[in-house]
């Protein structure tokens, strides 16, 4: 197949950050072959599955709904989130890498998304709004951008112009080619060698066999590997887990990714000379169900939650500040674990549950996704909650409805993978909070925290119910889930320069090879530090594989 095609560039990995990369490379005339070892189907990897959320910074969207937003601010809320603390080593580049992505952000990224036709949602969304400091986590403002479309359009607006190279000449696909090894000759990359694997029909996400069909060697004087995480490996991730830091390791874990994100390619490249850098660091989310409708193995879906559910510990405690829906994942993660339990509870009402509820994925967005006005103002303005959040509460395992606090704590200890819980205590902490709700103003803090959301107009209109009291029946029923660890993102990585040229332990750059994307833990090895802003994981995707593709279009061929 590519016996007669030379290329300039090897692209491992054919994920957001390779169509990226391929794209910039293509655009200025460079020859890429492209390898994955999934089939054609999965063009766009996990960015395919996505809600398509976009952290931008002072947008056309911010500046129509009142939000006031800068670089300065957001380059504060970025660093205070990312808490880099290895400065003399892990966290060099990563540090100069959330810089410029902020930058990035605040400036040409919208352009260039727009001129390749990505539209977006006019409401604005507000993603980890934080641990309650203007300097530690968080976002200050609503800066997640909702992509019309979904995923899958952003993956198009790439895609399109690669396949348009392809018919020209310039990028060839090699699927089911696995790779296996990074040639190093005078210690430099100089191709890959690896697996072609037996044929392959399985849907997108479906898990695909892995026998073998052949092998390969291929050859270029530059390799990008845009491989992706670690996300559906749980023995790596339990062996990475920060226990010092969050807790043990979650028992039970649930995949927000297909069962192709192995990581594979970290070890390959660290083998053949990679720095690979902060470990450790990891995005897991702390809302995840199980899926009623699974594509792939423990495939999980996440709840994006609004602020009003009120969130109960395993053994029926109420989180305290601020680990309330939708503020600060990873230390509310830390507060679940302490209890010796890996899952945690919402406890809601049919109100909060029709406006506040949105779920992870394109596929459970089909409105949007499918960019229909007419369903979109159906779904969302309709009496009721969107279908497929109705689907999971009516299907899925995790969700118990109840007419009485009583019967839904019955049905949450039949679902209880711990201690019994106790409904007079749970009673007695929801009407403590109800009470709070006597006055314009409260000391309950999700409640002002509720009230300051409002304030935002997007939010008021479609993302936070109006403060009503849990027990009060015409709000009702009541609904309790139970919420699971969900695995999703890599945070570390391996080591780049702003050009995502890949480096050695010792520092110095390793000729011929380049990473972009989650491999590069979105661009340095590990651009996010300890916490993720939202909406920055395909964006990282974007400016590292620019960056990858930029760099080696520069370079004379």
């Amino acid at each position: 197949m590519t016996d007669t095609f030379e290329p300039d560039v090897i692209v491992v990995g054919a994920g957001l950050a390779g169509l990226v990369a391929t794209h910039e490379l293509a655009a200025a005339g460079r020859r890429v072959l492209v390898l994955d070892q999934e089939n054609r189907d999965n063009l766009g990897g996990q960015a395919f599955w996505s809600l398509g959320g976009l952290f931008l910074v002072d947008s056309p969207e911010q500046r129509r709904m009142g939000i006031n937003d800068s670089y300065e601010l957001a380059l504060q809320d970025w660093l205070g989130s990312a808490a880099f603390d290895r400065l003399d080593n892990e966290d060099i580049w990563p540090r100069r890498w959330a810089q410029a992505y902020v930058r990035f952000a605040a400036t040409e990224k919208r352009r260039y998304l727009h001129d390749l036709g990505l539209r977006f949602v006019p409401l604005v969304g507000w993603a980890e709004r934080g641990a309650g400091s203007a300097t530690g986590h968080g976002n200050s403002v609503p800066r997640f951008h909702l992509t019309w479309g979904t995923g899958p359009e952003v993956v198009r607006v790439f895609r399109e112009p690669v396949e348009r190279a392809e018919r020209a000449g310039l990028v060839r696909f090699a699927f089911r080619h696995q790779v296996d090894e990074l040639l190093i000759e005078g210690e430099a990359c100089v191709g890959v060698r690896g697996t072609i694997l037996e044929s392959s029909t399985a849907a997108r996400g479906v898990a695909s066999t892995r026998s073998e069909a052949g092998s390969f060697e291929h050859r270029a004087p530059a390799v990008i590997v845009t491989s992706g995480g670690i996300g559906h490996n749980h023995d790596l991730i339990r062996k990475n887990w920060p226990t010092d830091r969050l807790g043990p390791a979650p028992k039970h874990l649930i995949s927000g990714v297909p069962a192709h994100v192995d990581g594979r390619m970290l070890a390959i490249s660290e083998q053949a000379g990679a720095s690979i850098v902060n470990r450790d660091r990891l995005w897991a989310y702390t809302e995840g169900i199980h899926n009623w409708d699974p594509i792939w193995p423990d495939h999980a879906i996440r709840i994006i939650p609004g602020p009003s559910s009120l969130w109960f510990d395993a053994t029926g405690q109420r989180m305290p500040a601020p680990h309330f829906p939708g503020f600060d994942s990873l230390a509310t993660m830390k507060q679940i674990l302490a209890t010796g339990h890996d899952y945690s509870w919402f406890v809601l009402t049919q109100t909060i549950i029709e406006k506040e509820f949105a779920l992870s994925g394109s596929e459970q967005n089909p409105d949007i996704t499918g960019k229909s006005i007419r369903q979109v103002l159906g779904n969302r303005l309709a009496k009721g909650a969107p279908g497929p959040v109705e689907k999971f509460k009516q299907n899925g395992q995790d969700f118990v409805v109840a007419d009485t606090l009583a019967e839904l704590v019955e049905g949450m200890n039949k679902l209880s993978r711990g201690p019994r819980l106790d409904a007079a205590d749970m009673e007695r902490q929801i009407m403590a909070r109800d009470r709070e709700l006597g006055n314009p103003f409260s000391k309950d803090l999700q409640l002002m925290a509720v009230e300051n959301a409002r304030r935002s107009r997007s939010d008021r209109l479609a993302r936070v119910a109006a403060p009503h009291r849990i027990l009060d029946p015409a709000h009702g029923p009541l609904i309790a889930v139970r919420l699971n660890i969900l695995t999703r993102k890599t945070l570390g990585g391996l080591e780049t320069d702003l050009d995502s040229q890949v480096i050695r332990p010792d520092g110095t750059p390793l000729t011929g090879l380049y990473a972009a994307g989650e491999v590069a833990g979105f661009g340095g090895g590990g651009v996010h530090g300890y916490n993720a802003l939202e909406g920055t994981f395909l964006g990282g995707c974007i400016f590292s594989g620019r960056a990858a593709g930029r760099a080696l279009a520069r370079q004379s061929v």
